[in-house]
């Protein structure tokens, strides 16, 4: 957390409410959170906020000035938050930056994180490029399904581990890779270049649905998520697998959702969720 959903929400508010202001200042209160890039934050002062946009699960915001743009990229981690005003985050001690805006009606923007899997990066656009070919691969949401059919077909490993791999398709995390799955009736173990075509269009479909679904309802906020403004998302009362161990399958068979424990739990169906 958060995902592909919920960091595609935090983009949609940012869009809406402080695309076209001018940062006034921006504000480090913990040095380690700039992962790179920290020389660049005096040029930052008084660019104006061009652009907000998702690459993966990370924010990145393009800013202008004298007709040059930088970026400043956050990683959302596990814990990692945009707020307009710092009494939303409910331990404001782990506000790590703040960047005070004018122009628009937000003039604040508060970045939480307080287990700090997250970081934030600052780029010229060299920077960034190399960034994004070094970190992500296609993402989840806008892949052709013959991209993803073939990138399927080529995967050796199992299918939730390439679900949760970046390098090879990036937004996804735990909670979604479990209901993704979960209702394509494939199982968490199966090997990606064993999948039927038509399983792996299924599962394609599927993908679409689930992280659309989860947009529309504001993202899960099963821990910390917030949308930018405090409100918490919907998505998690439509969770149909994660988090479900010991309850009855919801596809109306008999068996209950069983627990893998690995790395990172997988939650499935073991009659409804098939290797091929």
């Amino acid at each position: 957390m958060p995902e592909l959903p919920e960091v595609e929400v935090v983009v949609q508010h940012l869009k809406k409410h402080v695309v076209g202001s001018t940062i006034q200042t921006v504000t480090v209160h913990r040095s380690d959170i700039i992962r790179t890039g920290r020389d660049l934050i005096p040029w930052f002062h008084g660019a104006t906020l061009t652009h907000v946009q998702r690459m993966g699960k990370c924010v990145v915001m393009t800013c202008q000035r004298l007709q040059e743009s930088r970026y400043l990229l956050s990683e959302l981690g596990m814990t990692g938050l945009w707020f307009y005003k710092a009494h939303f985050a409910t331990s404001p001690q782990h506000i790590h930056c703040q960047i005070r805006l004018s122009g628009t009606k937000k003039n604040e923007l508060h970045y939480w994180n307080p287990r700090r899997f997250g970081r934030l990066w600052l780029f010229e656009p060299p920077g960034l490029e190399a960034f994004i070919k070094r970190r992500f691969g296609p993402d989840a949401l806008t892949i052709t399904k013959e991209a993803f059919c073939q990138l399927i077909q080529t995967t050796h490993g199992q299918l939730k581990a390439f679900l949760l791999n970046q390098h090879r398709l990036a937004g996804i995390g735990n909670i979604y890779a479990n209901e993704i799955l979960y209702r394509a009736n494939i199982h968490p173990d199966a090997k990606g270049h064993q999948l039927r075509r038509t399983s792996c269009q299924r599962l394609y479909q599927t993908m679409q649905e689930v992280l659309r679904e989860a947009i529309t309802a504001g993202g899960s906020s099963i821990r910390d998520f917030r949308t930018p403004n405090g409100t918490q998302g919907h998505f998690q009362d439509s969770h149909q697998v994660y988090q479900k161990d010991g309850t009855p399958c919801q596809h109306g068979c008999p068996t209950v959702i069983k627990r893998l424990q690995k790395e990172r739990s997988s939650f499935f169906c073991p009659a409804c969720q098939k290797k091929r």
